[in-house]
């Protein structure tokens, strides 16, 4: 229960940065984007930040103070007596300080698939706050997890920790997303996603750092990811991801990623699967003939074909290709994105961009309204 609390009382603090993201300029909406993944990934361990992390927020948004200086203030504030009085029991100062460093890490255009990367966005996360910040665990681990009625996942072994994660990242990085479908690519994002944490290559702060690795490197594919997902579903993310290194045979319960794909799903397609955390606990069972259990029956299914594929995008697009989504995406949210833009967005050349839109033209996906130069529209018309 004091978790559920704490969860509402982090989304207030969310939610009150819509408005950035609703009205604000191109810079603000970025930054509002930014700062709502940064809070609400402190969800994924229960923490919430403070309002005076919220009033430093709105002003960097804004353009009053940079992001150094946000990180500056936060210090000052938790060295001052009011912040120390604020914080008395609680672990509201990490929350603070750990958002403001997302927020850094989000809006830094670089990024390197490696291990040392990996360790990096720990340590510059952590640093100060955990005395093991960036450094690999040298100890086994154990975590009671609710969703798994107080059992544990099985991490990684101390001694294997950085050969695991180099064989993980040699494997992600020798794999080819060209010409691979949207369904292959997210069941393929998924299950790396899930290896690299079930690693669990720090004491804590596992969750929170993959988590940045991802949208990083998800970026470097052509998706910006820093959106609402993150921000007010990032206790799912995790226990989709406890769920996706989890197997007792006995009881009849395997490995999944069917839920941290619906979350990857509904991230980068736009789909809108409800995304309930109780539907993965273990003692969850629904209601004979309800939709809930038509849905948890496809669990056992391995890559999930999704029924609500078309929520976001046109149902030609079932075979579509990573870049050919992110492509659609920048111009769903902006139908009159120019291919210069279209590639600063994505992170590809404007080549790339102009070849992915003659092929969407060319499968009836989008079209111009007005000819060249004229405004995208997506076609929606075929009967679902």
């Amino acid at each position: 229960m004091t978790h559920i609390c704490s969860v509402k009382m982090e989304n207030k603090y969310i939610h009150g940065l819509d408005e950035y993201i609703r009205q604000g300029e191109p810079q603000e909406k970025e930054r509002g984007r930014a700062w709502q993944t940064a809070i609400g990934l402190q969800e994924v361990d229960g923490l919430k930040t403070s309002p005076y992390l919220l009033e430093t927020a709105r002003r960097h948004i804004e353009g009053h103070i940079t992001i150094g200086e946000a990180k500056q203030l936060i210090d000052s504030y938790y060295k001052s007596q009011t912040g120390r009085n604020e914080i008395e029991g609680e672990r509201t100062e990490e929350a603070d300080k750990v958002s403001a460093r997302i927020t850094e890490l989000l809006q830094e255009q670089t990024f390197n698939f490696s291990p040392a990367q990996l360790t990096s966005i720990h340590r510059r996360l952590f640093e100060g706050i955990y005395k093991f910040a960036g450094l690999i665990r040298d100890y086994n681990i154990t975590k009671r997890e609710w969703v798994l009625r107080g059992e544990t996942v099985y991490y990684a072994s101390a001694d294997t920790i950085s050969e695991t994660l180099e064989y993980d990242m040699g494997q992600e990085r020798n794999y080819s997303y060209e010409g691979k479908s949207i369904d292959e690519a997210i069941s393929h994002l998924t299950r790396f996603c899930a290896n690299l944490w079930q690693i669990h290559a720090f004491g804590e702060g596992n969750t929170r750092s993959t988590a940045v690795f991802m949208i990083k490197y998800l970026k470097t594919l052509g998706f910006k990811v820093t959106n609402d997902l993150f921000a007010t579903n990032s206790w799912y993310f995790r226990n989709a991801l406890v769920r996706a290194n989890y197997s007792n045979l006995q009881e009849g319960i395997t490995e999944t990623t069917v839920f941290l794909e619906r979350f990857f799903r509904n991230m980068l397609l736009g789909e809108t699967t409800p995304l309930r955390n109780r539907e993965m606990h273990l003692d969850w069972k629904p209601e004979v003939g309800s939709k809930s259990a038509n849905i948890a029956s496809e669990s056992a299914k391995e890559p999930v074909q999704s029924a609500n594929f078309a929520q976001g995008l046109p149902p030609k697009c079932k075979n579509c290709t990573l870049e050919e989504v992110a492509v659609l995406r920048v111009i769903q949210q902006d139908p009159s994105a120019q291919q210069k833009f279209v590639a600063k967005e994505i992170g590809k050349s404007e080549r790339t961009v102009k070849t992915i839109t003659a092929r969407l033209t060319e499968l009836g996906i989008i079209k111009r309204s007005k000819g060249k130069g004229s405004d995208w529209i997506i076609i929606y018309d075929e009967i679902r």
